[in-house]
């Protein structure tokens, strides 16, 4: 029985890591494309959405599987509730790169009002939360799941500093207004990724010592 149970959690680390593999692909194409203005690859991005969405539904079917037949104790049935809760969040992200390229097709053809520089911060810096915060489950590390909150705030100051600076270009010339909004909205859709990160690492924790911010269960 035990062997069966370690065969479906392999199986259900082995989809996790290809799941993660594919949102961090989504951030890097989103922001690429955003860039470079390829509408081609904001596309892409944008279709891209399915097969994390199709990951996402095949690992709550491994997991509800195994809860279903295997039973499993306390402590594995902790471990197997924070990969649903990881993977609600890892599908969120994925939304968001589909969000952020959506955007980026109507600007496809624009002037940039600003060079880009603070959103490709935001970006590099909430995708490697993202795959610290899984490998720190994959690797049981308590340490780099918290240091996965504490980069948060970098996420943030960013997202302030690219605020600020619209909201500057906004009272240089009111024409700059569509486009500012829209850049801000970017903006805010890599800062919510760095939120599903802490999610995510909120959930390692949990995994690992049984407490979590808003509760103390199993």
């Amino acid at each position: 029985m035990r062997a069966q149970y370690d065969e479906q959690l392999n199986e259900m680390h082995q989809l996790l890591l290809t799941m993660g593999a594919y949102i961090e692909n989504a951030i890097d194409m989103a922001v690429k494309a955003l860039i470079e203005q390829d509408r081609e690859l904001a596309e892409k991005t944008i279709q891209y959405d399915d097969e994390i969405d199709n990951l996402e539904k095949e690992i709550e079917r491994v997991c509800l599987n195994l809860l279903l037949r295997q039973q499993p104790v306390a402590s594995d049935l902790r471990h197997v509730s924070t990969i649903l809760k990881m993977i609600t969040d890892m599908e969120r992200i994925g939304d968001h790169a589909e969000d952020i390229s959506e955007i980026t097709i109507l600007l496809a053809d624009a002037v940039y009002i600003k060079r880009l520089e603070h959103i490709p911060q935001m970006a590099e810096t909430a995708k490697k939360m993202v795959t610290d915060a899984i490998d720190a489950f994959v690797k049981k590390d308590l340490d780099l799941a918290r240091a996965v909150i504490a980069a948060d705030d970098r996420v943030d100051e960013l997202f302030s500093d690219v605020k600020d600076e619209l909201i500057a270009l906004i009272r240089e010339n009111a024409e700059n207004g569509e486009q500012a909004l829209d850049l801000l909205m970017i903006a805010k859709y890599f800062e919510r990724i760095g939120d599903h990160a802490v999610n995510i690492a909120e959930w390692v924790i949990f995994s690992m010592t049984g407490q979590h911010k808003k509760a103390k269960i199993l």
